[in-house]
Parts: C-alpha cells; structure tokens; sequence
C-alpha cells in the first residue's frame, strides 16, 4: 500500500469512526489497531503495547495530571466565587464593567485552569445571568465569555501545550509561556471589541461593588500566589513544568484551605474527576504517538515533506495553507482529534520548512481553539450553551463570529511580529 493510500485510507477511517458518535480515544485506539494489522500484520502488536507503555511511564505526562488536579480543586472548592467578588471591587462602577469582569476573570482563570471548557461553563452559570438581568446586550455578552473562555488553553498553564509539546517534540516550558504575551494580546483585542461596539449605545446602570479595594486585594493573593508558583518558577528556571504543576496542586490546596473550602468530599470528587481526565488524554497521546510512528513506518512522512517540497510554495504560503486546514475541519471536527491526527503529519514539513517551532506550535494551538469556537461544532459553544438555559443556540452561534475575527486578526499579528511568542521563551536559554 502507499503512503498516499494508507494516509486517506487513515484519515477517512478517523472520520466514520467521531462522525458515527465514538468517543475519540476510542477511534484512536481503532485507528491504529488497524493500521497496525494493515501494514505490519499481528507481529506488530509489540510496538502498540511499547507505545501505550512508553507514554504511560513518560514523565512528561505527570504534568497533565497534575494540571488538571489543581484546576479541580480551585473550581469544585468554589474559591472561584472569592476570586469574582474580588474582580468586581477592584474594577469598581465602570462603563460595561461587567465586560471588562468577564475578561479579567477569564484572563486569571486561564492561569489557574487551562481548560475553556471549564471556563466557559463556570462563566456562563455565574456571569452571565447577571448580564441577563441587568440589560446588558445577550450576544455580546455570550462572545465575551466565549473570547475569555478561550484564553484559557493559550495563557499557561495549558493543559494543550503539553500534549503539544510531548508530540511534536518541542520544549513544554517554552511552549507554556510562549502563550503568555499572545493571551494578554486576545484579552486586550476583545476588551477593545467591546468597548468600540458599546459606543454610543444606552448602558444599563452599574451598581456600585460591594467591599473594600484593600478587601479584594487581599482575597487576591493567595491566587497570585498559585500563579507565581506554577509560572513564575518556570521563568525564573527554578522548576520544571512537571515540577510547578506539583507546587500548583500544593497552592491550589492551600488556596481552598484558606478560605474554608476543603472537605474530604470535595477532595474524593476532585481526585476521581481528575484521574478519570488524565488517564483519557493518556490513552489519546499514547494512540497519537503510535499513529506517528505508523506513518513513518507507511512512508508518509517522508513523502508530505516531498509533496510540500515539490509544490513549490514559499515558507508563508506553506504557512498560510497549514494554518487554513485546521481552521475549516475544525468547523466540523473535534479540535483535539484533529491535533493528533495532524502533529505527526505537520511535524517533517515544520521542520523542513524552517519555522521556529515554538512560534509554529503555539499559533497552531490558538488555531484550534478557534476552532472550538467555530459554528457548528465546537465544545466552547455547547459548554456555554449548557451552562445557561436562557440562551438559544442562535445567540451562542451569532455571538461566536465576531470573536472568530477577533482571534485571526490576533493570529495575523503574531504572524507579521513573531517576537510576541518567541520572547519569554527566549528568556529560559
């Protein structure tokens, strides 16, 4: 078989199996039991199981786990309740104040989760009923939470530019806080989004926060905390990722005991959410992984390099036509899904092509999670959705496109000034 067929024959499979409703490890999995009986035949059984062994012993992914603890914690400890309050003083009575609540918060959120879709749901039941109630417009009060909630897989630490970084063989750290100015970046086009659209038009009247500014500030603090041990260690070079995930998870424990949310329930519910995410996302890199070595073994990296090479495209076209792939499957494809179906492919010609691959990587990741945000299929809608009964599908749609703009006139801009991702990184050498 050729690595063109084997590739199609792939990809084509893939597809059936997350249109047909399979969850997508499961597809994973059969994908490459396939794959290996296809091209290798039942000898090849032992590089499945190496496979799943080798990523299950990796310690790169004790990082995930532990990511994903601390963000449980914080969330199902309800210590994200102290944090809005403390927002809302310090933002104070400002025109669409609670636009500007929801960014912030988001922008904190992304630094102490890394998942939109958590992000998204927490938003949607806790600010967005207030927007509801106080005559703040519906759609752009959705695209708010919608534009924050993303922010969360791009501003570290992200649970996706691990998975990222472990497949395509790129340095986690780097790729952790390569996501720190670009996320800052999208946080500061949707609050002038906001602001721009909201000229001119009747706001509803802003009640006065309740609680003191040096109040706010110190229930602030021990989440600042959290943050400086996770990223902050990493900068300095103190720790390792694996190694600030774990101070993290030590903050985020503390954090919940401060304010008086830490139980043995919350902690049981909080383990077993976690473990039951952690050992999904390590079934999905290991099957990643294999499929990567399959289609090395098919031929088909070597051959992508060729095709690419022979078409004669100039490194930004080659770019452009990357970046334009994911951004239209997406639309109808789960993002996560795509990434490991396309890393392995995308990794020979980012190589070949010369791109930095942490500028490379890191604008493949903002990638997609517009395509989380992108009509008709994306979790962040649905999580949004879901959380809030008052919404229609129609408003979470319409609500998403301009927030779509806002995140390619972001990526443009990371584009034509690579430096905005490649420059904390620089800092780690």
């Amino acid at each position: 078989m050729s690595w063109l067929a084997f590739l199609c024959l792939a990809i084509g499979l893939l597809l059936v199996l997350l249109f047909s409703g399979v969850k997508i490890f499961v597809g994973f999995l059969v994908l490459n039991l396939v794959g290996v009986m296809v091209l290798i035949g039942p000898r090849g059984f032992g590089l499945f199981t190496n496979s799943i062994f080798e990523t299950a012993t990796s310690p790169t992914l004790v990082t995930v786990a532990l990511f994903v603890l601390m963000g449980e914690v914080l969330f199902r400890s309800g210590t994200v309740d102290i944090l809005f309050r403390s927002v809302d003083r310090l933002i104070g009575r400002l025109r669409g104040r609670l636009y500007v609540i929801t960014i912030a918060l988001s922008t904190v959120f992304g630094a102490l989760s890394g998942s939109a879709v958590a992000v998204a749901a927490m938003l949607g039941r806790s600010v967005m009923p207030l927007m509801q109630d106080r005559g703040y417009d519906t759609r752009r009060s959705a695209g708010t939470i919608l534009a924050g909630a993303s922010l969360a897989p791009i501003i570290p630490p992200s649970l996706l530019a691990i998975i990222v970084g472990s497949l395509a063989d790129v340095s986690i750290a780097g790729l952790l806080v390569a996501g720190l100015l670009p996320g800052l970046l999208f946080a500061s086009l949707t609050l002038a989004y906001v602001f721009i659209t909201e000229r001119g038009s009747a706001m509803p009247e802003q009640p006065q926060p309740e609680g003191s500014a040096l109040r706010a500030v110190l229930d602030m603090l021990p989440f600042l905390l959290v943050i400086f041990a996770v990223m902050g260690l990493i900068i300095l070079g103190i720790a390792t990722p694996s190694e600030s995930a774990a101070t993290g998870v030590v903050g985020a424990l503390i954090v919940a005991g401060l304010f008086g949310r830490l139980d043995m329930q919350m902690l049981r519910e909080t383990v077993t959410s976690a473990l039951t995410i952690s050992v999904v996302i390590l079934i999905i890199v290991a099957s990643a992984k294999l499929f990567s070595q399959l289609l090395s073994f098919a031929g088909a990296t070597r051959g992508l390099v060729a095709l690419v090479s022979d078409l004669g495209l100039g490194p930004d076209m080659t770019f452009l036509m990357m970046m334009m792939i994911p951004f239209v499957l997406c639309m109808f494809i789960d993002q996560i899904a795509f990434m490991l179906l396309a890393i392995p492919i995308y990794q020979p010609i980012v190589a070949a092509m010369g791109f930095d691959p942490i500028w490379f990587w890191t604008l493949f990741m903002v990638n997609l999670t517009v395509g989380s945000l992108t009509p008709p299929f994306g979790y962040t809608l649905f999580a949004l959705k879901g959380a809030n009964d008052r919404l229609t599908t129609a408003d979470v749609f319409s609500a998403a496109w301009p927030i779509v703009g806002i995140f390619i006139t972001g990526m443009a801009v990371l584009w034509a000034v690579p430096g905005i991702v490649t420059l904390i990184p620089g800092l780690l050498h």
